[in-house]
């Protein structure tokens, strides 16, 4: 069982209407999907950048609350600037971070979580998994942590699974397939 502190953290509302964010995707149309998701929230996005280097000329001086990160972007891609962030933006070294791909296979996803990003959502993303993302990165009580060189949030999720119900297609079928095999078994044993 929780502390008091932790049930109350899990219960608390979330404004954040007057947050600093920044979204940094290449492709506009990306871009501006990306900031009307944030902006149903009540969530005014403060900077929106086309590239790595935009966003850290602003990142070197700007307190940023949230960032929304696409992955692939040329020249410096996501994955760098956010190795650039937790290494060399002291004013927000420990900001938040989600990233967003189209194209997520498992490698990818493991350098996202080396990098030091918080989360990873997987475009076309619906605007309440990326709600989601953000209330849990807002309620997210991990420890950054400086090994190698690697600095960001603990990589490890230490009191159960990830926020989320499992979403993988083949899981879900496999567990739907063992769920009637195990249905079919046990009328057969009733039989």
């Amino acid at each position: 069982m929780g502390s008091v502190g932790e049930s109350l953290r899990e219960s608390a509302v979330i404004n954040l209407t007057s947050a600093t964010t920044m979204v940094v995707d290449d492709s506009p149309f990306g871009l501006d999907l990306t900031c009307q998701a944030l902006r149903g929230f009540g969530i005014r996005t403060s900077y929106t950048c086309q590239s790595a280097a935009e966003a850290m000329e602003i990142l070197a001086d700007q307190p940023i609350d949230l960032l929304v990160v696409d992955c692939e972007m040329p020249s410096v891609d996501g994955y760098e600037l956010v190795r650039w962030l937790r290494r060399s933006a002291q004013t927000n070294a420990m900001a938040p971070v989600i990233m967003t791909a189209a194209h997520m296979r498992r490698s990818k996803i493991a350098e996202a979580r080396d990098c030091g990003a918080n989360f990873v959502v997987t475009k076309p993303f619906s605007a309440s998994t990326l709600l989601e993302r953000i209330v849990w990165v807002a309620r997210d009580v991990r420890p950054f942590l400086e090994v190698g060189d690697y600095f960001g949030p603990d990589r490890r999720f230490r009191e159960g699974p990830p926020p989320t119900e499992e979403r993988r297609a083949a899981v879900i079928r496999k567990a739907a397939f063992d769920a009637e095999q195990a249905s079919r078994a046990a009328a057969k044993d009733d039989a």
